[in-house]
């Protein structure tokens, strides 16, 4: 799903909603999920001038989580450490994004190259 621009983010915010309440992911899960999808979405707008997304089901045994991918060919984060650690903003606002957004989710992964762009996923399982 592309994002390019502010008015992109509430298709997509309900969006990842549907497919949590598709594997019967709590409303408190689902609070978390998309609180740190907006918060990625909109660091890939505000950074990268827009990406991609993608959305998955995801299993591991029995149990299903939902997968986001955010994908975009932005100037890429220097110091990803840094950048992981709470306060630490190279924009005007508190730091919060991404060490934020990862406290939210099950699992979080970040890739980036200066120059070529940044890859965030995250996972976050129906019961974690």
């Amino acid at each position: 799903m592309p994002i390019q621009r502010e008015q992109d983010v509430v298709p997509f915010r309900n969006r990842v909603k549907e497919y949590a309440v598709k594997i019967g992911m709590s409303l408190v899960n689902q609070t978390k999920l998309i609180t740190a999808a907006s918060e990625l979405v909109r660091n890939m707008l505000k950074y990268a001038e827009g990406g991609n997304t993608l959305i998955e089901v995801v299993s591991r045994g029995r149990e299903n989580g939902i997968r986001l991918s955010f994908i975009d060919r932005g100037p890429g984060i220097k110091d990803v450490q840094l950048a992981m650690k709470d306060g630490f903003s190279t924009g005007k606002s508190l730091g919060l994004g991404l060490p934020g957004a990862k406290r939210l989710v099950s699992e979080f992964d970040i890739k980036s190259a200066v120059g070529k762009g940044t890859t965030v996923t995250i996972i976050k399982w129906k019961n974690g």
